[in-house]
């Protein structure tokens, strides 16, 4: 017996380690594990979202421009988020990171959205393990969608994402404004390298 329950706990670990290590993003991220890797809170009230997302346009690739660090992203540099239309009408999600510096150990993390009914399509349900799924918000993005804001209703986890890898003076300055607008604090954001 005890024989049996050894040698299913390296199995259960095993699997565990490896999808904890690998969330990034992001969403990255996200209320899943908020439970288990809580930061501080960095806004007290989190808006509703401001806009209406419109799910063809926000596909595609995304670079983390900044965020609050979380533990499961912790050192985490060139960070990608891409989301594309499943054929079952969810979303996949593949987020990567590179460990410690932007040529660094890449790592992935694959998991699936659905949009939550009601919610103008600004926000999600994300999960990267099983049937566990935390929020995402869209919190607001440039009509053009090169921009977007990402949070959950927690205020400890926040993203912001750009359709390139470093956006101009411009962006990143609405970017931080915006999120100030939104009651997030400044000082707990980290800038991601690329």
């Amino acid at each position: 017996m005890t024989k049996k329950n050894s040698s299913a706990m390296p199995a259960t670990s095993s699997r565990l380690i490896p999808v904890s290590l690998a969330l990034v993003g992001g969403a990255l991220l996200l209320a899943g594990c908020a439970a288990m890797q809580r930061g501080p809170v960095g806004n007290k009230a989190v808006p509703e979202p401001a806009k209406s997302v419109e799910l063809d346009r926000y596909l595609g690739r995304w670079f983390e421009y900044g965020r609050y660090e979380a533990g499961f992203q912790k050192g985490c540099e060139a960070v990608t988020a891409e989301y594309a239309l499943r054929p079952d009408g969810a979303v996949s999600v593949l987020n990567s990171c590179h460990k410690g510096a932007v040529d660094g150990k890449l790592s992935r993390a694959e998991g699936k959205a659905k949009v939550v009914e009601n919610s103008r399509g600004a926000k999600l349900k994300v999960s990267f393990f099983g049937p566990f799924y935390g929020d995402y918000w869209v919190l607001d993005h440039a009509d053009d969608y090169s921009w977007s804001i990402v949070g959950e209703p927690s205020g400890r986890y926040l993203w912001m994402l750009t359709r390139t890898p470093k956006p101009d003076e411009r962006t990143t300055a609405l970017l931080k404004a915006r999120v100030q607008d939104l009651g997030y604090d400044w000082s707990l954001v980290r800038l991601t390298k690329h």
